[in-house]
């Protein structure tokens, strides 16, 4: 296929707040949503997929063509070679809480950093994934990868994970929580029949310290709000730093709990310890070990849980 005639698409990374850009680097893919509607398949209506994009992701988009990981309005974080046809890929139906099961292979080059266009080339609402027609845009592209380096273009695809089980014994205390989350957080996300997302005061109260007391703690060990920390969990009483056993940072609902661990380690900072920090949204829930420089070690989400998420479990639940 001669460069000249090849398609250049744009796939979103995700949201600043809530990036997935790093699992397609490391996976070797782009994925696009929604995926708990299921495999695609040419008889199935665009309406079933918010629209024509899985449609467009899977069937329009050429082994060959190219594929820009689009951040934001202007940037453009890799490049990269569509490398096969659609696959409908049920390991990533939880990508920091994104249903993103419509995948394909991809050979990417990451760049040293990212490529800012310094405008919005790709509009001031740029969709999940669009063919690209902005001159500018198609030349950078169409240069690139005609461009030394080009070994990337035919190296070897990454091995994709496995698909984690789901949980099927649900633990007793847990069930009426994850059902209640199975019954709300659709709505939650429904602006027209809902309003505004709940806050994260909300969050806390229906959720987070529901959830810790069904792990056994009491509530005089639960803290909200205790020298500003969102939740902070206690090992023993007195309250104090000493006998502080994790916190836990709360963000509302879709404003990312991954960028939440910074600001939880400034309020550990000002207390003077280190210890465990959990993010969370209410119905996702992330830890971080102290004693590994923070490096994730469990991660559950009630709307949605897998086997390891009794990881998650025996790490926060009362000694």
């Amino acid at each position: 296929m001669q460069v000249s005639t090849r398609t250049v698409w744009q796939v979103s990374g995700g949201p600043t707040n809530r990036s997935y850009a790093d699992v397609f680097l490391k996976h070797g893919v782009a994925l696009i949503g929604p995926g708990d509607p299921g495999r695609w398949r040419p008889e199935r209506g665009d309406d079933e997929f918010e629209g024509s994009f899985v449609r467009r992701f899977a069937s329009e988009a050429k082994t060959g063509d190219i594929v820009l990981l689009r951040i934001g309005q202007s940037k453009v974080r890799a490049i990269g070679l569509i490398a096969d046809d659609y696959a409908y890929l049920p390991q990533f139906d939880d990508v920091n809480g994104w249903d993103l099961q419509h995948g394909r292979r991809v050979r990417w080059f990451e760049l040293p950093q990212d490529y800012d266009f310094g405008s919005p080339v790709f509009g001031a609402n740029p969709p999940r994934f669009s063919k690209l027609a902005t001159s500018e845009v198609l030349d950078y592209a169409h240069r690139f990868v005609t461009s030394p380096p080009t070994h990337w273009q035919t190296a070897p695809l990454p091995g994709l994970p496995d698909p984690e089980p789901s949980l099927v014994e649900i633990p007793d205390s847990l069930r009426d929580l994850v059902a209640q989350v199975q019954d709300l957080a659709g709505l939650y996300w429904n602006r027209a029949e809902f309003g505004d997302h709940p806050t994260e005061d909300e969050l806390i109260a229906h959720y987070v310290v529901p959830f810790l007391r069904t792990l056994g703690w009491p509530v005089e060990q639960i803290a909200i709000k205790w020298r500003a920390i969102d939740v902070t969990v206690f090992r023993s009483l007195p309250r104090s730093p000493s006998s502080c056993h994790y916190i836990l940072e709360a963000k509302r609902l879709g404003q990312g709990i991954e960028g939440a661990l910074a600001q939880a380690q400034g309020y550990l900072q000002a207390i003077g310890v280190q210890r465990d920090i959990v993010v969370t949204d209410g119905i996702r829930y992330r830890m971080y070990q102290a004693d590994k420089e923070f490096s994730p070690a469990a991660y559950a989400n009630l709307g949605n849980l897998k086997h390891s998420a009794l990881e998650l479990f025996a790490r926060m639940k009362q000694p």
